[in-house]
């Protein structure tokens, strides 16, 4: 299991949101790995650090 990425509050509820969709939990960290590694990639273009309110998912 993916434990980094479902250590993160934000990721945690987004992979809960899948799971309670019907994914299967596996398809679900995947979605939760592409988007961690989506988010860390706009960060380091805009040089910016981690900002949890910035990347609450709706």
């Amino acid at each position: 299991m993916a434990q980094p990425t479902l250590n993160n509050p934000v990721l945690k509820a987004y992979y809960q949101r899948l799971i309670a969709k019907g994914k299967e939990p596996k398809v679900a960290i995947i979605a939760c790995m592409r988007k961690l590694i989506s988010i860390l990639n706009t960060m380091i273009a805009r040089r910016q650090k981690w900002d949890p309110g910035r990347y609450a998912l709706s």
